[in-house]
């Protein structure tokens, strides 16, 4: 929930009277959404006949049913031009106040190399392409994934490592569950440092009780008893900057039968010894120090480490090494790539994002800079830190005595607010940790300048400063001796390659044009709408005012971000119908866990703690189910009929038989099958009338935007994933935001500042999530304005339909509506091919990149099928070059089903076909080689090659490999 005081509001006028030195401005209103959307009105009308509508209108009357149509204008008012958004933005930006952080608590100031900053941040090819899942057309992502893993296992010493997390708090809370899985001990406890970074511990506590854990905080040397707890979280350096030695408590753990996990900093690791070397199972944190910007909280990507015993049961997502159908070493997504969708409430986590995009930069920053360069750093902050402890001492300051990195902790005292004060005013913020301690975190940014200024903060006689500063010792290492870190680390060739700029840019390049993102192609994937992320959108997250703000800035220091919040979270509850957003959730996964925390939340308020079901429909998001147990609920799974709605009748039996003890009901909505039910508002009032809240996951709100308001046909809450319908670009697989709306009775249980000793509920580590991307939503909605997004949802349900028209006669179409019609994705159905031929839909979705396409959703919901959702941004051309691929590759199978090829001998079944394959001097192929690589449609000019070919995903299951390799001596 948005929770500090609001700015002026800005939102509901059209701006040019607030920016008056913009003259002439309000005639280009409107045309940004003619440009976001792809089909022109010529070719909507030309599309609206194949389909066999008369209208867009016509068309939305016959797919969305008259029952859940909203009644109430949004009113969000007429869309801005782009240079009256950027000048609003501008605006914002400016006021919010930027000063030196000092405040540490785990997010630090850092400088990102220009030639990252703009050849991976700033560049489409990175922030548009989607998750790895078809990794031949992704090797360039998985790379700089591997790179990532890499250097976290190297730093951490440890065997393996995630492809990130979302924040160091999740990734900590994720360490519990994993301990609790993997610990022998039978224990319900698990003890956490008190030095821990207070946000951590907030949300560790969250965690734990719905999953029945009991969270002992104390200090380890005193309050730790090894043999009541199945593991022990420790933060290294401490939130206070002391380096505590755990070695002893980790042996008595282990002793116990229970694990040992450490938070641990990245840039601290290259001068201390690593948590594998003092008998950590498992390490957590973050990599934003690795020069991705605070963000006023994110997104950045936290990592996690673990022993190799403990692989299979490691949340998340893993890069690994197979071969390709040429024996060649080629990238993949390993293990439990989408085990949440598997497993369900089984899975190890909920999670169905990372911070791919973040990942890649910090991965990249290490790559920049290599091991040399990271220990340079470190210890020049050190120094600083060193020299910083050395002058307030001898200005008679209270510097606590114990070993740092680049913390101090001081006893001020009552002179603490005067101290903060006089900071402030020469433009730094210190951390107040309370009962007048201050916290001074010095980074990469920090100068001898910094330090002298916070000299001054704390003695107001400069002539005094300028002696004391005169006279100091070069500074020692303040490091205990017996943790300074003796081992090397990131010696792959990697780490060492890219010395001079012109072979970072190359490397970048190489890496990008490996892959296929939406500055390529249309990415057709059901339930992901990939649609355009404006550059112009993209513009102001870079900007310092947004990019800059540490998450804890005093709330004076934070106005711009502030109003910006308020105008998302009124808009937002225009489109929705809801009450009040909470924008901290940095993920739909996390959206869901918020949402049923909420409601269970709800329920306890209520004395009816016993409402502990969640009926969730089998078509659902994995994440649901996941989500749910998570939440400490039990899930009933309630049937679909023979048309992919759910079955009523079922419903009602479930409802009927829990409704003692009902708590959820959880509905994608329109379905994951692609269709709008015609039974929602019935089945919302079967949950109400026995006591249930209605969860509408917010996946598909595309097909809703204007038309309809989940909170009108009876939702009580929603996520609103931010990265699909609201603009912020997939990043490869993250970042994401996934805030939640919900009606007025839920809204006193909505997640509070984790950082706040009497925290509530906290779900992730910073108050409002990954703030810095809210931006690109904001800009969206403002651009597109009532009449906008409401034409953006009316042209992806045509598009979808034009889609089904078009290849309905080829493929079966497996889900419609009442009326015929899908909504703004389709299913093909493409077992009777597989039953007929061979040709299985991995054949066909690895030949749609001979033609240049990424493939659509493979085998979800409905194994061996195709979930297709074009999006509305995808123009006419661009449809029908998808439509007419599809076309030709069922013409390639008729060929099979006539006997002029077999499967096995066919293009199909070895798509995709790489440029060394078109020049190998052998071809043992039947068909052609022009036909293999240059099909109907694709021209050489503008051929996507591949970089590898069909890859080997058993060979890499089997053959685990999960950091960058050494090529030859892997091959052999």
């Amino acid at each position: 929930m948005y929770s500090q005081a609001s700015g002026p509001d800005h939102g509901s006028a059209h701006g040019v009277d607030a920016l008056p030195a913009f003259t002439g401005l309000k005639e280009q209103a409107g045309a940004f959404a003619a440009r976001h959307i792809g089909p022109t009105a010529q070719d909507q009308a030309a599309m609206l006949r194949v389909v066999g509508a008369a209208s867009l209108d016509e068309l939305t009357d016959q797919t969305l049913p008259a029952s859940i149509r909203a009644q109430h204008p949004t009113d969000i008012g007429e869309g801005w031009s782009e240079t009256e958004v950027l000048a609003r933005l501008r605006d914002l930006a400016g006021q919010n106040t930027v000063l030196t952080s000092l405040i540490g608590q785990g997010y630090y100031g850092t400088i990102l190399p220009a030639v990252i900053a703009r050849n991976i941040l700033e560049n489409p090819a990175w922030y548009t392409a989607y998750t790895p899942y078809q990794p031949e057309i992704s090797q360039g992502r998985l790379e700089a994934l591997l790179n990532f893993q890499t250097m976290v296992t190297e730093l951490t010493g440890l065997d393996i490592a995630n492809a990130s997390l979302l924040d160091e708090a999740t990734a900590a809370a994720e360490g519990m569950a994993l301990a609790r899985r993997v610990a022998t001990s039978r224990a319900t406890a698990f003890f956490v440092d008190a030095d821990c970074h207070p946000q951590t511990i907030a949300v560790l506590k969250t965690r734990a009780e719905p999953m029945g854990f009991t969270l002992v905080v104390g200090n380890p040397e005193t309050d730790l008893k090894e043999d009541e707890v199945f593991g022990a979280l420790f933060q290294y350096p401490g939130t206070s900057g002391r380096i505590a030695d755990p070695k002893a408590a980790i042996a008595a753990l282990h002793a116990a039968g229970a694990i040992a996990v450490m938070a641990a900093d990245p840039l601290a690791l290259t001068l201390l010894a690593s948590p594998g070397e003092l008998g950590a199972d498992i390490a957590v944190g973050s990599t934003q120090r690795f020069g991705v910007p605070m963000g006023f909280g994110g997104p950045h990507a936290a990592y996690m480490a673990v022993r190799d015993a403990y692989k299979r049961s490691m949340p998340g997502r893993l890069v690994g090494v197979s071969v390709d159908s040429a024996g060649r070493p080629a990238y993949r997504l390993a293990l439990q790539t989408r085990e949440q969708h598997i497993r369900r409430e089984k899975a190890t986590s909920n999670i169905c994002t990372a911070q791919v995009l973040l990942a890649v930069i910090a991965g990249m920053y290490a790559v920049y800079h290599g091991p040399d360069g990271l220990k340079a750093i470190a210890r020049r902050v050190h120094g600083l830190g060193v020299t910083l402890a050395a002058g307030l001492r001898a200005l008679g300051v209270a510097v606590v005595a114990q070993p740092f990195f680049d913390t101090l902790s001081i006893e001020a005292g009552a002179a603490a607010p005067d101290v903060l004060a006089r900071a402030r005013k020469a433009g730094l913020n210190l951390r107040d940790a309370g009962g007048g301690r201050i916290g001074i975190s010095l980074d990469e940014t920090s100068t001898a300048q910094t330090v002298q200024a916070v000299w001054s903060a704390f003695c107001t006689e400069p002539d005094r400063v300028a002696q004391m500063a005169a006279g100091l010792p070069a500074p020692a290492c303040g490091l205990p001796a017996g943790l300074v870190r003796q081992s090397a680390f990131m010696r792959q060739a990697v780490f060492s390659s890219c010395r001079s700029e012109t072979d970072m840019l190359r490397y970048l390049r190489r890496l990008s044009d490996q892959d296929l993102a939406l500055d390529r192609t249309m990415i057709p994937l059901g339930s992901c709408t990939m649609k355009l992320n404006a550059t112009v959108e993209m513009l102001p997250i870079t900007w310092p005012g947004f990019c800059d703000l540490h998450p804890f800035a005093p709330a004076d220091q934070t106005r711009g971000y502030q109003t910006l919040l308020a105008d998302l979270e009124r808009w937002l509850c225009a489109i929705s119908g809801y009450d009040t957003v909470s924008f901290q959730p940095n993920s739909g996964a996390q959206g869901e866990y918020a949402g049923l925390l909420a409601i269970r939340a709800y329920h306890r308020a209520r004395g009816q703690s016993g409402r502990t079901v969640c009926l969730i429909p089998a078509s659902a998001h994995g994440t649901n189910p996941a989500s749910a147990q998570m939440a400490g609920m039990k899930v009933v799974v309630v049937k679909c009929d023979t048309q992919g709605n759910i079955d009523l009748e079922d419903m009602r039996a479930k409802v009927a038989a829990h409704a003692a003890d009902l708590a959820a009901v959880m509905i994608t909505y329109p379905s994951t099958h692609g269709v709008f039910e015609e039974n929602m508002r019935a089945i919302c009032d079967l949950v109400h009338e026995a006591g249930g809240q209605v969860y509408v996951d917010g996946a598909n709100l595309n097909a809703q935007v204007g038309l309809a308001r989940p909170a009108d046909y009876g939702g009580d809450v929603s996520h609103f994933n931010l990265h699909k319908t609201f603009c912020i670009p997939h990043g490869g697989g993250g970042p994401g935001m996934g805030p939640i709306g919900v009606r007025a009775h839920l809204a006193p249980y909505l997640p509070t500042n984790p950082a706040d000793a009497a925290a509530g509920l906290a779900v992730s580590a910073a108050p409002f999530g990954s703030a810095s991307i809210l931006p690109i939503s904001w800009a969206y909605i403002r651009l597109m304005g009532d009449a906008g997004l409401r034409r953006a949802t009316q042209v992806a349900i045509l598009n979808a339909n034009y889609i089904v028209s078009r290849l309905a006669g080829d493929y079966p179409v497996l889900y419609r509506g009442a009326q015929g019609r899908v909504a703004h994705e389709c299913i093909l159905d493409l077992r009777p091919i597989k039953d007929s031929t061979g040709v299985s839909v991995d054949d066909m979705a690895k030949r749609l990149v001979d033609y240049g396409f990424h493939a659509p959703t493979v085998s979800f919901p409905v194994a061996g099928t195709f979930m297709i959702e074009p999006t509305e941004s995808e123009g006419k051309a661009e449809l029908d070059r998808f439509c007419d691929a599809m076309l030709a590759i069922r013409e390639e199978v008729r060929a099979i089903e006539r006997g002029e090829v077999t499967a096995e001998g066919s293009v199909l079944r070895h798509a995709p076909h790489t440029g060394a394959a078109l020049g190998a001097a052998e071809w043992a192929h039947p068909y052609s080689r022009q036909q293999a690589c240059f099909p109907p449609g694709v021209r050489p000019a503008t051929k996507y090659w591949p970089p590898v070919g069909r890859i080997d995903n058993a060979h890499g299951d089997k053959n685990l490999v999960c950091s960058c390799p050494d090529i030859a001596e892997w091959m052999e």
